[in-house]
């Protein structure tokens, strides 16, 4: 399968976007030595687009076509589930496994959330811990801060170390 790449500059670093033919399939964090050269498809370039107005604090949902294909079941209905996340709005793991009716698959739902291919999109970062710690995050605690921040500043009360 063909994969389509796209690098973005955004205030947490450079990004890398790779799709599909079906949409978006992962986005990473890139340190300056990891870019490599570009295939960009119409997936990439619209989410591109979509994660600079986020970035700007224009963009509050996205619309972009993910492609799940190598996902299991259980994981894609975690994801689905972290879709529905309201911008600047956190939820626990428990919150999610009792979404799901399965209030022992609270690890389960950490894993898969863990495992998000498709961070910022697939909003990973609003999940915290129960005690209201911000847990693990694939692209590091710090961008979490960042993310949260970006959007709910004054809950986050981290809006003069932003960016």
């Amino acid at each position: 399968m063909t994969h389509f790449i796209q690098h973005i500059e955004t205030a947490i670093g450079t990004l890398e976007i790779k799709a599909s033919e079906i949409g978006i399939c992962s986005i990473s964090l890139l340190s300056n030595s990891d870019q490599h050269e570009e295939n960009m498809n119409d997936h990439t370039r619209q989410c591109a687009q979509q994660l600079h107005e986020y970035f700007e604090g224009k963009r509050k949902e996205f619309d972009v076509p993910l492609d799940w294909t190598k996902a299991s079941e259980f994981y894609i209905k975690v994801w689905r589930e972290l879709l529905t996340i309201p911008y600047g709005s956190c939820i626990t793991y428990k919150d999610i496994a009792v979404r799901l009716n399965n209030l022992k698959a609270i690890r389960a739902v950490g894993q898969a959330n863990g495992r998000n291919p498709i961070p910022i999109i697939v909003p990973c970062h609003r999940v915290i811990g129960s005690n209201g710690d911000l847990t693990g995050f694939a692209l590091g605690l710090e961008v979490k801060k960042k993310l949260l921040a970006l959007e709910n500043p004054l809950e986050r009360g981290l809006q003069s170390s932003l960016f």
